[in-house]
């Protein structure tokens, strides 16, 4: 329990900071599950078009220290190396 009124306050705002966070965060898993759905089904415009969306979400995160750059970083590499893994079989079946 907080002792003083600035305590009181910082202990609100660090909720207000978490239930904002949290929304963030489920974005991003949302959107990454988006992407892996539609890599395993082999549809690359659409794979392509939600991993954009996911890179800015990944970035704006990243800025706001919702999550660590590097970790965004480390993400955007894993990404984009599935969907370029991708390319060969599309190009190959058409």
């Amino acid at each position: 329990m907080a002792r003083t009124r600035s305590a009181a306050k910082q202990a609100r705002a660090s909720v207000r900071r978490h239930v904002h966070n949290k929304a963030i965060l489920s974005k991003l898993h949302t959107l990454e599950r988006k992407f892996l759905d539609s890599v395993s089904a082999k549809k690359n415009d659409e794979a392509v078009a939600v991993l954009s969306q996911l890179f800015s979400a990944l970035d704006k995160a990243a800025k706001t220290q919702v999550i660590h750059p590097n970790n965004a970083s480390r993400k955007k590499s894993r990404l984009a190396a599935r969907l370029k893994a991708l390319a060969p079989v599309s190009a190959a079946s058409k």
